[in-house]
């Protein structure tokens, strides 16, 4: 069975391209993903069946063998680093819940701070 890696797909189109191991591009229909896969990423490492189109080779049947190294995981924080950081974040944001709580908002160095540690925090979880 031919296999290759997914070149790029588009849900809009409907369609996308394969780079088979073989070095040629293989058309591939948003009908010929397997049943409730409806978009595919690039990297996707495939198995599938060729069929000559009329305009070239066409894939039918495929079979996701490996998804593509997600480069958020690959770059995420040590676990026991993240937590350190996020129990110095719980510091800093009580620290600012008690100065609300007696009128004081933060300046706005101390909020474009607290924002960039948490938008980072918030990075490292959402992956």
């Amino acid at each position: 069975m031919p296999s290759g890696k997914v070149k790029w797909f588009s849900l809009e189109k409907g369609f996308g391209f394969i780079a088979s191991d073989e070095g040629e591009d293989v058309y591939l229909a948003a009908s010929a993903l397997p049943e409730g896969v409806t978009t595919i990423k690039p990297g996707t490492k495939l198995e599938f069946g060729v069929a000559e189109g009329r305009r070239g080779p066409q894939a039918l049947s495929v079979k996701i063998v490996e998804p593509p190294v997600s480069m958020v995981a690959a770059n995420r924080m040590a676990p026991d680093d993240l937590a350190a950081i996020m129990e110095d974040a719980i510091k800093i944001l009580d620290r600012i819940g008690n100065g609300l709580r007696h009128g004081r908002h933060p300046n706005a160095v101390e909020s474009e701070q607290i924002g960039r540690v948490l938008r980072g925090i918030a990075g490292q979880l959402e992956s």
